[in-house]
């Protein structure tokens, strides 16, 4: 038995192997024209690594940034849209927000780069009555068929079906997809009920639009990688990782793409949860840094976040769909250095990538990139990187850092090689404190768990900049977001809109919130049980968004119980309060609350990933595991002769003084001047200030 977590990441492709004799990992570089060759060439080797054959494996899940891929670079399908006659603009008008309200020049995406273009949103005569839900208008079932020859017409593969008020009644909304797909057998169709069936139309149509945006490309990418590790052999159960940070199924998430547009980085959350934990933190701030972004999240007391639905934006668009709560930017080891042309220093957010990749890989590259600036001050060795499988070429780092970076600003490579870290640092620090400080999180609290094959690198220097208690390396730091992988549980979940006052309830409401309540579970159990999960190992979390009367936009609140009663209900509002004082400092006890979205969360919960443990260091000397010493520049501008640790060496106990750095094929980690670290039982290094 053996089960595999694969992360595709912008630049490489990481995977870890649980099976009886042990764990392995590897990385491979990404392929960006088809992801799905990168993990197929992986899986082989991996494979051959860890002596097992293809059909042994009995589960793949898969974190994959192909649908954020598509958002980022806005190249996803043609979409057609039928929605309600009257309403075909609400995709244009959104909210009528201003980006920044104090500036004359700004971009609004949902009008600049619409998710469906004006004319292909076709506005037919149907009306549901709220708030009951009752048709008002019968659907012009006519109207839809000439929706669907423009459609045809116009080469259109993508149809998105949204009216108002579907989340009372989709009746109208289900029919019309019956016709679509009847029309367009080869179409990918969706209705605003499946993805979304809650309250407000603008961001219930742009949820649907969105899944309509990605939906070809990724359920083609999924349905490819299916059939060939199929035809390879493998014939294990394919999993993807959800932004909720649950695993579902190839089908699932074909056909509710838009779960998946936070895929990568949930994984990265997960494996740095477990990491932390096993060393008893559970206040830690996780940092994922690959070659292409920087992924952070803020975890308090074990418990990872999901995000406030009116912070679920992509690529300028609300999508609401849970998604773990994280902030990404463009900071990463093959973050482009450059000198604009009024004389402004930048770093990224643009990126080398996996192809040509940094300038120092010899592929071509020619801008100098983060990781050139590690190489050329010597924190990054050439002939150790992958463990030797990806030799850099330090002249080729030290060459471009000069010209692009050194000469036009007249300072010394060094100096311009310590500008590109530093520069990098503070993007990144100012990522972590708006996603803490600025949420009222003291980092003095937290440990940092810096991981992604860069992350080690800068993980003390963003702890200092942050003021965090420590500093958390994980075992496999390159790998860690695959891990994360094999500790996450199966979810499916379903939610839908019921308006209700909690502070006065009344019997007819408390009635509907219970049936509503089952039909939920209900369609959670069938998507387990059609996933081959026995009642036995079913679970259900059952929530209540909830507000203020008069507030926007909802928060997070429990039910606990089987069946909401009027006595149960006051523990739900206390949640509510308990979640508003956690969030925003503050609970009106006294206030109305209302429900308005009931959210049902199926679960199977996984065995979680064995990290094996080390032995006692004991006789093992740390000498020898002592590999040479070179010189090293470090943030300070000083240069030190810095021993390098082989980390497969270190056992539990071992404390290693800075300056060091630690190599592994996976990562290297920069322990500076003035800092301890100590090998836990687990292989994590928890690293300190010696004060």
């Amino acid at each position: 038995m053996a089960r595999v977590g694969v992360d595709v990441g912008g630049t490489n492709t990481d995977f870890v192997l649980e099976a009886d004799h042990g764990v392995y990992f590897h990385k491979v570089p990404s392929t960006p024209n088809d992801q799905s060759d990168g993990v197929l060439v992986g899986l082989q080797q991996l494979c051959e690594q860890a002596q097992v054959k293809p059909e042994t494996i009995d589960l793949i899940v898969h974190g994959t940034t192909i649908a954020t891929n598509v958002t980022l670079e806005n190249d996803g399908a043609e979409v057609g849209m039928i929605t309600t006659r009257n309403f075909r603009d609400i995709l244009h008008i959104g909210r009528h927000k201003r980006p920044y309200n104090f500036s004359l020049h700004f971009d609004c995406p949902w009008q600049s780069r619409p998710l469906v273009k004006r004319r292909n949103r076709i506005a037919i005569t149907e009306r549901i009555r709220p708030p009951s839900g009752e048709i008002e208008t019968p659907l012009n079932e006519d109207e839809v068929l000439e929706a669907v020859a423009l459609f045809k017409k116009r080469g259109i593969k993508s149809v998105v079906v949204g009216f108002m008020f579907s989340f009372l009644n989709d009746t109208h909304e289900r029919r019309a997809k019956v016709i679509v797909e009847k029309e367009m057998p080869d179409a990918f169709v969706c209705a605003s009920s499946d993805v979304a069936n809650v309250m407000r139309e603008y961001e219930r149509f742009s949820t649907a639009a969105m899944n309509g945006f990605v939906g070809p490309r990724t359920s083609f990418y999924l349905t490819n990688l299916k059939d060939k590790l199929a035809r390879e052999g493998f014939s294990a159960n394919l999993r993807i990782i959800q932004s909720n940070g649950g695993i579902a199924t190839v089908e699932t998430c074909s056909q509710r793409a838009v779960t998946m547009l936070m895929s990568g980085p949930a994984g990265g959350v997960i494996g740095g949860k477990s990491e932390a934990l096993a060393c008893s933190s559970k206040n830690i701030i996780t940092v994922d840094i690959g070659g292409t972004s920087a992924d952070i999240s803020t975890i308090t007391d074990g418990q990872i976040k999901i995000m406030n639905p009116r912070d679920t934006y992509v690529s300028g668009h609300p999508v609401l769909i849970p998604m773990i709560d994280l902030v990404t930017i463009g900071a990463g080891g093959g973050s482009i250095a450059y000198v604009d042309s009024a004389g402004g220093f930048h770093v990224g957010p643009r990126s080398a990538g996996a192809d040509p990749g940094p300038a120092c890989y010899g592929r071509g590259g020619e801008e100098p990139t983060v990781t050139d600036a590690q190489v050329c001050l010597g924190r990054l060795d050439p002939d150790k990187m992958l463990g030797g499988d990806l030799p850099l070429d330090k002249a080729i780092a030290d060459r471009v850092i000069e010209e692009k970076i050194a000469r036009p600003l007249g300072i010394s490579v060094t100096e311009a090689a310590l500008g590109i870290i530093r520069l990098v640092n503070s993007n990144m620090a100012l990522a972590i404190r708006s996603n803490s400080v600025a949420r009222g999180v003291d980092p003095r609290d937290y440990s940092l768990i810096p991981f992604g094959g860069a992350g080690p690198l800068h993980g003390v220097a963003l702890a200092e900049a942050v003021s965090a208690k420590n500093v958390i390396v994980p075992v496999a730091p390159g790998i860690t977001a695959a891990m994360g992988l094999l500790q996450t549980d199966m979810q499916y979940e379903h939610a839908r809109s019921v308006i209700a006052s909690l502070s006065n309830i009344d019997n007819d409401s408390l009635t509907k919130i219970n049936r509503v309540l089952s039909e939920l579970a209900g369609q959670c159990r069938k998507d387990l049980e059609g996933d081959g999960v026995p009642a036995s190992e079913q679970q259900y979390q059952k929530i209540a968004e909830c507000r203020y009367h008069g507030q926007g936009f909802e928060l997070r609140a429990v039910i606990e119980t089987d069946q909401v009663t009027e006595s149960s209900v006051t523990d739900v509002i206390d949640s509510f309060h308990q979640q508003h004082q956690l969030d925003y400092g503050y609970a009106f006890l006294d206030g109305e609350v209302e429900l308005i979205t009931l959210r049902v969360i199926g679960i199977q919960y996984v065995t979680p990933l064995k990290v094996p443990r080390l032995e006692k260091s004991g006789k093992s000397l740390l000498k020898d595991a002592i590999l040479y010493s070179q010189e090293t520049v470090f943030d300070d501008a000083e240069t030190h002769s810095t021993p390098r640790y082989d980390r497969s060496q270190l056992r539990d106990g071992h404390v290693l003084s800075g300056p060091a750095i630690v190599v592994q094929h996976n990562s290297t980690i920069l322990i500076p001047p003035s800092y301890t670290a100590t090998v836990g039982e687990f292989g994590n290094l928890i690293i300190e200030h010696n004060h």
